[in-house]
């Protein structure tokens, strides 16, 4: 299958289809200008024709093995790669970001394609346990099997700030196909030409691996009735999405309204507490603030793990620090945001923030000369002030942090207490803050996703280990992970058989397995072979 140029349609079965409703083009944000062609919002009638054929394909996908599947992402990767400069340069359009980070980015979505195929072969995320019958005991224990399979057909939401990764292509998509789930994605309206290119190559490995169409369909539009309709289609059993919090708790309560509910696995709102500890900010005071600004600028701030929260022990080191942070904002530039909505909604937030009653700007960029720009900005205000104040914790999503001067680490600690879920939290720590640090760890393990020490949040590592999730309203669901091989988990439910016969079992959990793997036996881990 040869991928063509942009058209505008949807994908749905196979085919590309044009939608009946609204029209839209993408923006370019750095020009300030309409991208051809015209996109169209589907209809209700191909909405349900895209979940009828991913239910229809669920049965012959999941019964698919392991190395198949594993096959079929792989192919997805590199039907992207052979999209060549194309990809790059349309999203780049249509984000207003730059190409290096585009180019990391497709490296990620490519990377962690082969990450779930390396998972799916090795084949532990299966959870194969065996009980062995015990007819001799009273009660007699029946034979028992289990193992994981896919929920069903997997709505994804494309991701604003990450036009690859956390898209059509990105990790809820990936961990759902690996679990053998077929996936119906909805496109970010704010770069519809990049989703129609990895969705042809999406469709293309379908093709390539002779599966059927309705494992994967693209559905395009505006508005929110198409992804409240995706949602509460019967055939959809679970969701992806990476967005605001309005939007998660929105899709959250059309799912619990269903007369089957089924499990939202929202990622939405994260301030990613960073936490300077004493020595730390006596000893590099300067080398935290550079390296705090870089991580805070990046993306134009447009991260979930921004740095959107700084504290630190009032007094001399701390006020080193936060003129030193001051300096840097300053003189960072103004960078072109995702969408003119984005840009709004972070000026208005910066400006929320610094209305505050003790809040004060201590530094900001210069001005941009064009519209859809984001100014950093380093905010300010007391340990005290922030504990009688819920508003200051309210995330801006955009280049901006707070610090906090707090009257000592025991006020840090209280701080933390007060937070609502987090993706992240950074201690900056040295030696003789290991007391410090143990003070506050039992907090932030309640409270976040993801600890680390004398780094910054806002590189997220594709790995076995790494978690991307946190309590609420981090995400919708706090046991569960959206990147890293932990992501499959979402979309796995269990399944027992008792006493049933060898023919009758799945292949990998009959006595000789169709596979060599780990399986829990008795209670006992062990290795099966063919």
């Amino acid at each position: 299958m040869t991928i063509t140029a942009i058209t505008g349609q949807a994908l749905i079965g196979g085919d590309a289809v044009t939608g009946t409703a609204t029209a839209f083009n993408a923006y370019d944000p750095t020009l300030g200008t309409a991208i051809d062609p015209a996109f169209h919002t589907v209809d209700a009638a191909q909405i349900d024709r895209a979940c009828a054929l991913a239910q229809a394909a669920f049965d012959p996908f999941r019964a698919t093995n392991g190395a198949d599947r594993a096959a079929f992402l792989e192919a997805i990767a590199a039907q992207i790669l052979a999209l060549g400069d194309d990809l790059i340069v349309r999203a780049m359009a249509e984000s207003g970001l730059p190409r290096v980070r585009l180019e990391g980015e497709r490296g990620r979505t490519v990377g962690q394609l082969k990450l779930f195929a390396d998972l799916l072969r090795e084949g532990s995320w299966r959870d194969m346990r065996l009980d062995s019958a015990l007819p001799d005991r009273t009660p007699p224990r029946p034979d028992l099997r289990m193992r994981m399979i896919g929920l069903g057909p997997v709505a994804v939401f494309g991701a604003s700030n990450f036009p690859l990764a956390f898209s059509v292509a990105g990790g809820d998509t990936a961990a759902a196909l690996a679990a053998g789930c077929p996936v119906v994605v909805k496109a970010h309206p704010a770069h519809p030409g990049t989703s129609e290119l990895v969705g042809r190559a999406i469709q293309a490995a379908v093709q390539q691996c002779g599966l059927p169409a309705g494992v994967f369909a693209l559905l395009t539009g505006v508005g929110n009735e198409l992804g409240g309709a995706l949602v509460r289609h019967p055939a959809i059993q679970a969701v992806g999405f990476t967005g605001s919090r309005a939007g998660g708790m929105a899709l959250m309560a059309i799912a619990a309204a269903r007369p089957q509910p089924i499990p939202v696995y929202a990622e939405m709102s994260s301030i990613n507490p960073v936490f300077v500890l004493p020595a730390a900010l006596a000893a590099r005071a300067d080398t935290l603030a550079t390296g705090l600004v870089g991580s805070l600028t990046m993306g134009v701030g447009q991260f979930c793990t921004n740095p959107g929260l700084v504290l630190g022990v009032a007094g001399a080191d701390f006020d080193r620090f936060c003129a030193a942070t001051g300096v840097a904002v300053g003189g960072a530039q103004p960078g072109v945001m995702l969408t003119p909505a984005i840009a709004g909604n972070y000026q208005r937030g910066l400006e929320h923030l610094a209305s505050r009653p003790h809040v004060s700007i201590v530094a900001r960029a210069p001005a941009a000369e064009a519209q859809g720009r984001g100014q950093p900005a380093l905010l300010l205000t007391t340990g005290d002030a922030f504990l009688a104040d819920r508003a200051m914790s309210d995330e801006i999503f955009g280049p901006a942090s707070l610090f906090v001067a707090c009257a000592d680490v025991a006020q840090m600690r209280a701080i933390a207490e007060s937070l609502e879920g987090q993706l992240t939290a950074t201690l900056q720590m040295d030696a003789g803050d290991i007391d410090a640090a143990a003070t506050l760890l039992p907090v932030l393990e309640r409270k976040v996703g993801r600890i680390l020490a004398n780094g910054y949040p806002t590189g997220v590592e594709v790995a076995t280990a790494m978690v991307h999730g946190g309590p609420f309203p981090a995400t919708s669901d706090g046991r569960s992970s959206s990147v890293g091989t932990a992501a499959i988990q979402r979309f796995l439910r269990p399944v027992s058989y008792q006493n049933l016969a060898q023919a009758l079992l799945p292949p990998e959990l009959r006595d000789v397995g169709d596979s060599a793997g780990w399986r829990r036996k008795d209670g006992v881990l062990v290795q099966s072979s063919k």
